[in-house]
C-alpha cells in the first residue's frame, strides 16, 4: 500500500475514532433534531447561505464516510429548507457524498481485491459494463437495502464514477422526496421508523422491482418484435431440433435425451463431426506413429546402439482410419438412437423461428416444428486467398488424410496448433519440411518461452522453420512448384511438392437459413451469453459459436445451450468460460489453463511467477524425457492459483491437476499437501508448488525458529 493510501486510511481511522469517542452521533437523533428546530430555523432565517453551505458540507461528509444519521438529515433537509429546495439540496449532496464513498473504497480497496479474486471480478466487471446501470438503479429505489454498502461494493467494480453519480441521482430521488417530506412534519414525528410504514416499504420493494419486471417485458418485446413476421405454430414436434453432429450438437441431444424432451438431430456428413472424422482423433493417431518412429530414430539414449524401422506411409494412414473406425460407434448413429435421440443424416434449413426443413440422403423432405433450435454446425479450414493457391493444388486438416504417399518436400503454412502438430508428424515420418508462419514465432498464444523451446526441438529435428515469412504467391514453373514467400522486405522462393495450409478454421455459417432469417454472424454466430442468437429460442454452441475452438469447449457449451433451450424461461445460465484448458500435441508436448504471462501483462493483472524444471524430475531422467518446466501464475503473495503452462512429457494430462485446483478454488499450498506417486512425472506438480512455498517462507520466524533450537541445545 503505497503512503497516499496509508494517509488516507489513517485519516480516515481518526475520523472515525472522533465520531464515537466524542459521542458525535448524540446531535444525530431525531430527538436533538425537534429540540433545535426552532433555533435552527431563525439562525437559518438570518443566515440562509451560510446554514445551507454547512448542512451540505456536513450530508457530504456523513454520506461519503458512511456515518449512521443520512436518514436524519434528510429530514433536516425538509424541515429548514421546505420540500423543493430541501429536496434539491439533500439529492446532490447524498449523490456526491456516494461517489466519494464510491471512489474512496475503489482507491483503498480495488487493487487488493484485484490481485486476491482477479478472475472473478473480472466476470463482475464484464456485467457491470453491460448491466451495471441497470442494477444500481434498482438498488436505489429500494431504501431498505443499505445505500452506504452499495457505494462500498461498486466501488470494487469498473464502473465509471460519472456513471455511478447520474444514476445514483435518478435512483435515490424517490426516497429523498419520502424523506424530505417528512421532514415538512417534523414536529408530527415520532420516530424514524414511522416515516416507512409497511406499506410504504412495500411499495418501495416494488419499485425496486419494477425496472426488473420493465426488463424482462422489454425482452419480451423484443422477442415479440423479432417473431413478429412469423407465425407461430399450434403445437410442436420437437422440444429442439440441433443442426450439426459434431461435440456440440452430439452433446446437447444426448442431454435433451436424457431429460426426456423430444429432440432430432441433424448432420449432413458423418456423426462426431471434424474432431473425429477429420481433426482430434486422426491427428493424434498419425502423431502416435510419428512418436515411435523419433524413438527408434533415438534409440541410443535408451542405451539401444542402433535400430531401424520399416514401414509404408499408406500403412500408416490406413491404421489412422482405423483408429476412427474403432472410436466411430461411440458418436454412431445406432448409440444416439438408443439414447432416445432422433437422429436424421440430411441437410436442415431453418425457415423460421420454429421450423426447420430436413433434406434426407435418399432426397425425401420432412419439415419440424421445434420450440427450440440449437445450430451446431462447426467450422472447416480457412484458406487464404493467396494468388496462384488453386493452381498448385493444397491440402488441409480436411483431406491430408487421404494422402497414401508420403511428400518428399512439405510446406505447411501456418504457425498454430494444427500447423505444428502436423509439421512435426510428417517430418518424423521422413518428409523434409518446411513451417511458414507470417508472425515472428510459432505458437504465438503461448509466452515466448515456450515458443522457442518447441522450434529449437523442431529445428534440431530438421524442420526449417521460417517466421516473419508472409505467403505472397504460388507458382509452378518447369514443372516444379514454389511458394514465394516475403521476408525482410525480400522474396524467398521455397520449393515444395505438397503445401499443407493450417492457419486457421472458418465457422460454418451458410447454407442453414441463417442470412433468411437475419441471424447475425460475422466471424462466427452472434450470441448472448446464454448462446441465445437474436431468436431467444435459437442457439449456437461450439466452433460456430466460438470464443474457442476446442471439442472440449464445445462439449462445455452444449450443456447450456441444451439446458436453456429447454428450460428458458424457467431458468437459463451464463456459459461460463473462467477455467478453460488445452494443449498442443507437439513434441515437447504444450498444456495451459488460464493466464500465462503475455496474457496477464496485457489485462494488467498483477501475478508472481513460480517455475520448475522438469529436467530435475526422476521420472523423466529415467524415461529420456528430461526436458520442459512447469510455470504457474499465482496472485502476489498468495497461493491462489491464475495461470498454468506446462510444457514437456504428458503435458496435456498433468494440467488436469491444475483445471480442477483452479475450478474449485485449490491454491498452491493444498497441491502441496497432497501425496504424488514416486516416481512419477505428476510429482512435478507438488515440486513447483514447493518452490513456491520456499520462495513465501517466513523468514523471521525461522530466525526465531533456529534460536529456539540453538537454546534447546544448551
Amino acid at each position: 500500500m503505497n503512503y497516499k493510501k496509508i494517509t488516507l486510511l489513517a485519516l480516515l481511522v481518526g475520523v472515525v475514532w472522533a465520531y464515537f469517542a466524542f459521542d458525535l452521533g448524540q446531535y444525530l437523533n431525531l430527538q436533538a433534531l425537534k429540540t433545535q428546530q426552532a433555533a435552527i430555523a431563525d439562525y437559518q432565517a438570518q443566515h440562509p447561505l451560510q446554514v445551507i453551505g454547512l448542512y451540505f458540507i456536513v450530508y457530504v461528509l456523513t454520506t461519503a464516510l458512511s456515518f449512521p444519521g443520512a436518514a436524519l438529515l434528510t429530514l433536516a433537509g425538509g424541515a429548514i429548507f421546505g420540500l423543493l429546495w430541501g429536496t434539491v439540496i439533500v439529492s446532490f449532496a447524498s449523490t456526491l457524498g456516494a461517489t466519494l464513498a464510491f471512489l474512496m473504497s475503489r482507491f483503498l480497496l480495488r487493487d487488493w481485491v484485484s490481485q486476491r479474486f482477479g478472475q472473478r471480478l473480472e466476470a463482475i466487471d464484464n456485467g457491470v459494463k453491460r448491466e451495471g446501470a441497470f442494477y444500481l438503479f434498482t438498488l436505489r429505489l429500494v431504501p431498505v437495502f443499505p445505500f452506504f454498502l452499495v457505494n462500498l461494493l461498486f466501488g470494487l467494480t469498473a464502473m465509471k464514477a460519472r456513471t455511478f453519480f447520474w444514476v445514483s441521482q435518478i435512483g435515490m430521488l424517490a426516497g429523498t422526496l419520502v424523506y424530505v417530506n417528512a421532514g415538512t412534519q417534523l414536529a408530527k414525528l415520532d420516530s424514524l421508523a414511522g416515516i416507512l410504514s409497511p406499506a410504504l416499504l412495500g411499495s418501495f420493494v416494488l419499485l425496486g422491482i419494477f425496472p426488473l419486471v420493465a426488463k424482462k417485458l422489454v425482452e419480451f418485446v423484443h422477442a415479440n418484435k423479432v417473431f413478429a413476421r412469423w407465425k407461430k405454430p399450434a403445437r410442436f414436434d420437437r422440444n429442439l431440433v440441433v443442426i450439426g453432429g459434431g461435440s456440440a450438437g452430439l452433446v446437447t441431444s444426448y442431454i435433451a435425451a436424457a431429460v426426456k424432451a423430444k429432440v432430432t438431430l441433424v448432420e449432413k456428413h458423418e456423426l462426431g463431426g471434424d474432431c473425429l472424422n477429420t481433426g482430434c482423433v486422426p491427428s493424434k493417431a498419425l502423431i502416435r506413429s510419428a512418436k515411435f518412429m523419433s524413438h527408434i530414430g533415438r534409440s541410443q539414449e535408451f542405451g539401444i546402439g542402433s535400430a531401424q524401422a520399416q514401414f509404408e506411409f499408406a500403412e500408416v494412414m490406413e491404421r489412422v482410419q482405423s483408429v476412427i473406425k474403432t472410436i466411430a460407434p461411440h458418436d454412431s448413429v445406432e448409440r444416439y438412437t438408443g439414447l432416445g435421440v432422433d437422429v436424421v443424416q440430411g441437410s436442415a434449413k431453418i425457415v423460421s423461428p420454429w421450423e426447420v426443413d430436413i433434406t434426407r440422403e435418399d432426397g425425401s423432405r420432412q419439415r419440424l416444428t421445434t420450440r427450440s433450435i440449437v445450430i451446431a454446425t462447426g467450422a472447416r479450414p480457412f484458406v487464404p486467398p493467396i494468388p496462384g493457391i488453386e493452381e498448385v493444388g493444397y491440402l488441409t486438416s480436411d483431406n491430408v488424410w487421404e494422402l497414401r504417399e508420403l511428400p518428399r518436400r512439405l510446406v505447411v503454412l501456418g504457425g498454430g496448433p494444427i500447423g505444428s502438430e502436423l509439421t512435426q508428424a510428417f517430418a518424423r515420418l521422413g518428409a523434409r519440411v518446411t513451417q511458414v508462419e507470417m508472425g515472428e514465432r510459432i505458437m504465438v498464444r503461448e509466452d515466448p518461452e515456450v515458443s522457442e523451446l518447441v522450434t529449437a526441438r523442431f529445428r534440431a529435428e530438421g524442420i526449417n522453420v521460417l517466421v516473419n515469412h508472409r505467403a505472397k504467391q504460388f507458382l509452378v514453373e518447369g514443372g516444379e512448384k514454389f511458394l514465394i514467400a516475403e521476408h525482410a522486405g525480400q522474396d524467398v522462393r521455397i520449393p515444395f511438392d505438397a503445401v499443407l495450409v493450417a492457419v486457421g478454421r472458418a465457422a460454418n455459417l451458410k447454407g442453414f437459413g441463417l442470412d433468411d432469417l437475419g441471424i447475425p454472424a460475422g466471424r462466427t454466430v452472434e450470441t448472448n451469453e446464454f448462446l441465445q442468437t437474436n431468436y431467444p429460442n435459437i442457439y449456437a454452441a461450439g466452433d460456430v459459436a466460438g470464443p474457442f475452438q476446442f471439442t472440449h469447449t464445445a462439449a462445455h457449451q452444449a450443456w447450456y445451450a441444451a439446458v436453456n433451450a429447454l428450460f428458458d424461461p424457467l431458468k437459463k445460465f451464463k456459459a461460463d468460460y473462467s477455467v478453460i484448458p488445452w494443449a498442443t500435441f507437439v513434441e515437447p508436448e504444450v498444456a495451459r489453463v488460464g493466464l500465462n504471462e503475455q496474457e496477464a501483462k496485457e489485462k494488467g493483472i498483477p501475478y508472481e511467477v513460480t517455475t520448475y524444471g522438469i529436467d530435475d524430475l526422476d521420472r523423466a531422467i529415467a524415461d529420456s524425457e528430461a526436458h520442459g518446466f512447469l510455470k504457474v501464475l499465482t496472485v502476489p503473495g498468495k497461493d491462489r492459483i491464475l495461470g498454468v503452462t506446462i510444457v514437456g512429457e504428458h503435458a496435456g494430462d498433468l494440467i488436469a491437476e491444475y483445471v480442477l485446483a483452479m475450478k474449485h478454488g485449490i491454491g498452491l499450498n493444498k497441491i502441496l499437501g497432497t501425496i504424488h506417486i514416486y516416481p512419477t512425472l505428476a510429482e512435478a506438480n507438488k515440486y513447483v508448488a514447493g518452490n513456491w512455498k520456499k520462495a513465501h517462507a517466513p523468514q523471521q520466524l525461522l530466525v526465531w525458529v533456529e534460536r529456539f533450537h540453538a537454546w534447546r541445545r544448551g
